[in-house]
């Protein structure tokens, strides 16, 4: 009893978001788009009481990963963003090519604050737009749309003049949003891979149940006709710093042929 009590109580852990990555493959078509590697960062959810230290240990495991490049699916933040932005300056010591789009808490506590500090560590921000990519000799379009809120901010999302933009350009396309529900518009992009977060996993269970009722997914690896959707439970956490049956993440994708 007390052994299935240890087990059970193991599952309840503190938030941190420096942690050792996970590997992911996703079996993808075509052999020349294989082997590429893309970090998955996403939910950092830095606030006041993120350490520097914690940070700054963070970007040393980044940094360590070999990839091709580095995703983070929305919500750095967690406060004001006066009251981090130094924190948020450690970012520019992080080595690979990051590209970002919004979530709900960028957006809510200051989105052009947080894009402005982004910039001068060298993220790009991906927000309602789309960047080519080449590794390998093969070209990728990197497409990005901005959370669901930016509308309640006053913040342009134009997902239908997006989507025409690219569904017909001929090249494989990995698409990055917020929340799981905006698959739909990767779909339509003709996108091969989607990659969000947001759900945070459940964060604490039974909250997986809630989530369930408002996102298509809560996390890990699915499919849509052939798209593969990869949904991060994301790194740190909302409300308290704690998760339940819903472990952090950070991932690194891993394209093999299909």
């Amino acid at each position: 009893m007390k052994r299935k009590l240890k087990r059970f109580l193991n599952n309840f852990k503190r938030s941190t978001l420096d942690i050792e990555p996970t590997f992911v493959d996703i079996p993808v078509k075509g052999k020349k788009f294989a082997k590429l590697k893309i970090l998955h960062l996403s939910d950092l959810h830095i606030n006041k009481k993120t350490s520097s230290e914690e940070i700054t240990s963070f970007i040393e495991t980044v940094n360590k990963q070999k990839v091709d490049f580095a995703v983070i699916t929305g919500d750095i933040i967690d406060c004001r963003v006066s009251k981090i932005k130094q924190k948020l300056f450690l970012f520019k010591n992080i080595r690979h090519r990051v590209y970002f789009v919004s979530g709900n808490h960028d957006v809510f506590y200051g989105y052009k604050e947080l894009l402005e500090v982004l910039d001068q560590c060298g993220v790009e921000v991906l927000d309602n737009r789309f960047s080519y990519l080449v590794f390998k000799g093969n070209k990728y379009i990197l497409v990005g749309l901005g959370d669901r809120f930016s509308k309640y901010f006053k913040i342009k999302r134009d997902e239908k003049a997006l989507v025409k933009e690219i569904q017909k350009k001929d090249s494989f396309k990995i698409f990055l949003a917020h929340q799981p529900k905006d698959y739909v518009y990767a779909k339509k992009a003709k996108a091969a891979l989607f990659l969000c977060g947001h759900t945070h996993g459940g964060q604490i269970y039974p909250f997986h149940l809630l989530v369930r009722l408002v996102q298509p997914f809560l996390s890990g690896l699915h499919f849509v006709k052939g798209m593969a959707v990869y949904v991060s439970p994301g790194l740190g956490t909302w409300g308290i710093r704690y998760r339940f049956f819903a472990n952090s993440e950070m991932a690194i994708i891993r394209l093999i042929k299909k």
